[in-house]
């Protein structure tokens, strides 16, 4: 079915008739005048660079009417739906000039341009450098967007003496369209042995850590193949927790552990390592030498010792899941379990920590049953949850938390905070936790949009701090992050390159969710909006306009302004103030036209909600009230007095 414009060029008064298309016979069905919005054919736009006429990626399309935000991809595309409205469209990107256009400009050209303004570039990212890595292991190219990956069936034998690696990955993927390349992802300093496609040896070049695989013929549209790569190697260590490395316990047992956030897992394992398609599901088979356990992602399956000296330890992931979410910890482990109703809980720690473990692991409990009171069942139930003690403070592994908080509450014992809130729980439970629903269920399909992972995940330790210790408790904790926050970078970083985000995605992101909590001013409606993001998105990979997307259409409100405001600038919000003898005037002073977020105000034991626009507005006071008190504990915002 197909809808389509008769008289395009004047869509808000247009009789627009419906059709039916069945081979070549063409059926008029009803005819409808005066229709309010514009019905064609899903249509694609490309949003390029004036100068270079390179595609824009990350541009976002804005139907003010529709409140619908539609994101440019990696070819700067974007298809317009079939229903959108008629006034004006804003287009903005990251540095970048906004344009407005009708829809009627859109059926009119294929091609939208934007220019470049050198003096909208934030002053720190000004001196970023990307290199041509970078953009190859963040950008999702060509030779990604052409396949959609299905399984992996990773297997890999750890030489603990040598330091090295030697394993395989089968790697099953459809093809999107027709292509005779793929590009899978493997550090250069890592040798390809043999990459193996129905029993033929395949050609490939090399490009930094880039593998582009040739096959030889096209592989069609739709078609599924499967293809076994062999590699070994010795990982360099790298990165903030060093990527894989190679340690001892404090009694001189071999401790293998992997975390490579930000660096990337192609540095250990062959795989298409970006953020945005994720296999359906994983195997994963780990030889080590015996006496030795390793710990993976989801379900164990089984053990099989070898007459080497080694043993296969098996591990099944039932659901989708990200690269930087693998992991494998090798040690000297004890393992204890326990239960969450039908949710299986295990442990795995050094047996000289059992005790302290046993007491500290019971925080899990009550963790677990907050987040899933607030967004949902624990997403990953066929696999369960598990802890695995680390030498470094701990990564949100899918189903296979790594902890190293040092058995002790708060972030390595300190008070993250300042509050004095911390200390009454354990930081890295808490926090890495959070993750298996926001980052590792629902996952950003572009890292300059994790404010999807680390935002929600920080605002979610608000949120157990709520149901443990009550609401003031969870505002106060919130509000100890404000002397974290730099506000010298925006909270949404540069598109399609490896570059993980300002700081300020955890701490401002998570202050940023609090004000729209209070913004909501309703939390039956915020807890209940929150519960059904989770369940919307979950095992998929999105963007911030898909966030943005969902509160608009659930709260039915713009919240555009204030996610601009928030996410795409650095300063705050500031709300202006000026008193006069029996009233005070008011407006934001921002970076973003038309930001009109409400904020309350607190007088006595009672509070109301003022409503500033930028320009000024004026209410009448009681001369005897001097000023208004505004809750800036509820909303993350400058207040500035002009005399």
């Amino acid at each position: 079915m197909k809808w389509y414009i008769i008289n395009k060029l004047h869509c808000q008064t247009a009789h627009v008739l419906r059709i039916w298309s069945l081979k070549a016979l063409v059926i008029p069905v009803l005819l409808i005048a005066g229709l309010t919005y514009c019905l064609q054919p899903d249509k694609k736009i490309t949003i390029v660079d004036s100068n270079s006429t390179k595609p824009i990626e990350g541009a976002v399309v804005y139907f003010k009417d529709d409140r619908l935000a539609l994101r440019s991809d990696v070819n700067g595309r974007v298809r317009i739906p079939e229903e959108t409205g008629t006034t004006p469209v804003t287009i903005q990107a990251k540095n970048y000039r906004s344009r407005e256009y009708t829809l009627d400009y859109f059926l009119e050209n294929k091609t939208v341009t934007l220019h470049y303004d050198s003096a909208r570039v934030n002053p720190v990212e000004k001196k970023f450098h990307f290199t041509r890595e970078d953009t190859l292991q963040g950008r999702y190219g060509a030779y990604r967007s052409n396949n959609d990956l299905l399984h992996y069936d990773l297997s890999i034998k750890i030489d603990i003496e040598k330091e090295h690696l030697s394993g395989k990955n089968t790697i099953t993927f459809t093809m999107l369209r027709e292509s005779d390349t793929i590009q899978i992802d493997l550090f250069k300093n890592m040798h390809v042995d043999s990459i193996v496609f129905n029993d033929q040896n395949l050609t490939y070049q090399r490009e930094c850590n880039a593998v582009f695989i040739d096959f030889p013929h096209n592989l069609k549209k739709d078609e599924t193949h499967s293809i076994d790569f062999y590699y070994s190697g010795s990982p360099a260590q790298r990165g903030r927790f060093g990527g894989i490395s190679f340690q001892q316990d404090s009694l001189g047992n071999p401790w293998v552990f992997t975390a490579c956030q930000g660096t990337g897992s192609s540095m250990w394992w062959p795989g298409k390592d970006q953020h945005l398609d994720e296999v359906t599901n994983m195997s994963l088979h780990f030889l080590v030498p015996s006496g030795l356990t390793a710990v993976s992602n989801g379900k164990f399956i089984e053990k099989e010792k070898q007459e080497d000296g080694y043993t296969w330890f098996h591990w099944k992931v039932h659901y989708p899941i990200n690269n930087y979410c693998v992991s494998v910890n090798v040690a000297k482990y004890t393992h204890f379990s326990d239960q969450l109703d039908d949710l299986s809980l295990d442990y795995y720690v050094l047996p000289y920590h059992l005790k302290k473990a046993k007491k500290q692991f019971r925080q899990v409990k009550p963790m677990l049953r907050c987040y899933q009171k607030h967004f949902g069942e624990y997403p990953f139930k066929k696999d369960g949850y598990k802890l695995i003690e680390v030498p470094y403070s701990g990564m949100e592994h899918q189903t296979a938390v790594t902890y190293g908080n040092l058995y002790k509450n708060g972030y390595l014992g300190r008070d993250w905070t300042g509050v004095g809130i911390s200390t009454k729980f354990d930081f890295i439970i808490i926090h890495e936790s959070a993750h298996e629903w926001f980052g590792n269920s629902v996952t950003c399909g572009d890292y300059s949009d994790a404010w999807i992972h680390e935002g929600f995940g920080t605002y979610m330790e608000g949120v157990y701090v709520e149901c443990q210790f009550g609401y003031k408790a969870a505002i106060d904790y919130l509000n100890g992050y404000k002397s974290k926050v730099r506000n010298r970078t925006p909270i949404v970083g540069p598109p399609g390159v490896n570059h993980w985000p300002t700081q300020d995605m955890y701490f401002k992101g998570a202050l940023f969710l609090n004000t729209l909590r209070h913004v909501v001013n309703d939390d039956k409606t915020w807890w209940a909006m929150l519960h059904d993001l989770h369940e919307e998105f979950k095992y998929q990979s999105i963007y911030i306009t898909d966030v943005l997307n969902f509160f608009n259409k659930y709260l039915d409100k713009d919240l555009k302004p204030l996610f601009d405001q928030y996410l795409y600038h650095t300063e705050l919000p500031e709300l202006q103030l000026k008193y006069e003898q029996d009233s005070v005037q008011y407006r934001w002073n921002t970076q973003v036209n038309n930001f009109n977020m409400p904020v309350t105000v607190q007088h006595k034991d009672s509070s109301f909600f003022i409503y500033p626009r930028t320009e000024w507005q004026s209410r009448s006071r009681n001369p005897e009230n001097k000023t208004l008190n505004v809750a800036t504990d509820l909303f993350y915002i400058d207040v500035e007095v002009i005399e």
